[in-house]
């Protein structure tokens, strides 16, 4: 199966409305909190080790982990993001490599990092396996890999489908961006990850306090109203691991 077609998403512009630089300042604090409870999970030391950031738009994550202590390989299939994300990080971090590279081809060394994190990916390949499988090989025995993705429910397809793509007052993706057969459902990325050796171990929720508050930063986002970095303190994303995952949910896997 043919991967999905990349879209370039990022504009020099600074009116411009990045989706995917909103979900990364949007969901920053919440990422970097289950990174911290899966390394104590998974009994894995981020100092001296390697991570590489898949999906990693203009490098926030790739930034926070580097912050914890772990070398940075930060890989994005947009260049005008990798070069975006070089500028941002340059000075703060300037041991973190930036790669521009589709996730379905890494061009990475077999067996060369401790974690993979996989952000804004899941949900917009139509070659899943190809993806873990590359995850799986850059991966060390015993690896861990991270990710966050989103649900196929009727609530994540008004969200996703329509009010991210196609309502205007809210629209922060290109239309095609997201469609119902890449949103997968816990089980079957579960099952996907199973197939390429790689043992989930764990699904967590996360999600606004209150969903009316994503829907007020959007909007005001949409307008010119804030920058995208004054979305975090509107929004407050929580994790909910004992809920069912509604809408977004992370996870982890390790690589047996």
């Amino acid at each position: 199966m043919a991967a999905a077609p990349h879209i370039e998403l990022d504009s020099r512009s600074p009116e411009a409305v990045d989706g995917r630089q909103i979900r990364a300042v949007t969901f920053q604090d919440s990422r970097l909190e289950y990174v911290r409870t899966t390394l104590k999970s998974a009994e894995l030391s981020a100092s001296g080790s390697r991570a590489v950031v898949v999906g990693s738009g203009r490098g926030l994550l790739a930034r926070g982990l580097a912050g914890l202590g772990f070398d940075v390989v930060a890989v994005d299939p947009s260049a005008t993001a990798t070069e975006m994300a070089r500028e941002a990080g340059g000075g703060e971090h300037p041991g973190i490599e930036y790669r521009t590279a589709p996730a379905e081809q890494l061009g990475l060394a077999d067996g060369a990092f401790d974690l993979a994190y996989y952000a804004d990916t899941f949900e917009i390949t139509s070659d899943l396996d190809r993806v873990l499988a590359e995850a799986a090989r850059v991966l060390r025995p015993g690896g861990v890999l991270i990710y966050d993705t989103v649900n196929r429910t009727f609530l994540s397809r008004l969200i996703y489908l329509g009010a991210f793509q196609r309502v205007p007052m809210t629209r922060i993706m290109p239309a095609g961006r997201y469609t119902a057969a890449r949103l997968r459902t816990p089980a079957e990325l579960t099952a996907a990850l199973d197939r390429q050796g790689l043992r989930n171990e764990d699904i967590c929720d996360f999600k606004p306090k209150d969903p009316r508050s994503l829907v007020k930063a959007t909007m005001a986002r949409r307008k010119g109203q804030i920058s995208d970095e004054q979305i975090p303190p509107i929004v407050d994303f929580v994790l909910a691991p004992d809920a069912r995952p509604l809408v977004t949910y992370l996870g982890y896997a390790r690589k047996g």
